[in-house]
């Protein structure tokens, strides 16, 4: 008579697995790569994955690299709804590299949010002293 599938001689492996648990690491250089050039890219075509983003970087990040002029083309895709995972390509010309091109937008993006923190703050202590100013009259 065959072996019943609830026997209690089942494989053990896979309880075993389950009772391993991966080092976790708070180190940068050990977590997986959150960026990965994709496979065909050149000096200036690449397309490049990134691991849990989403619409919001990559609209913002495909605006600021479209700012640099050496950049003739760039755009994201999200390949599927239910993975997290951004796909930017960028061609450039010959005067620059896509991954010169990929962190200059990373770097005038991070610049741009400076400014916008730095306004915001501004003009909230800006609201935040005159509002103290009407609780007093």
């Amino acid at each position: 008579m065959p072996e019943s599938v609830h026997s209690q001689d089942q494989d053990q492996s896979m309880v075993d697995a389950e009772l391993i648990e991966q080092p976790q690491s708070n180190d940068p250089i050990l977590e997986e790569k959150q960026i990965v050039v994709l496979p065909g890219a050149t000096e200036t075509a690449a397309s490049f994955q990134f691991e849990g983003e989403g619409h919001t970087m990559g609209n913002a990040l495909r605006y600021a690299i479209m700012k640099n002029p050496a950049v003739e083309f760039c755009g994201y895709t999200i390949p599927h709804p239910s993975d997290p995972k951004m796909h930017v390509r960028i061609q450039t010309d010959d005067t620059t590299t896509a991954l010169e091109a990929l962190e200059k937008g990373f770097n005038d993006l991070m610049d741009l949010c400076d400014v916008v923190t730095e306004k915001f703050t501004a003009a909230r202590d800006q609201f935040n002293a005159e509002s103290g100013n009407r609780m007093e009259a």
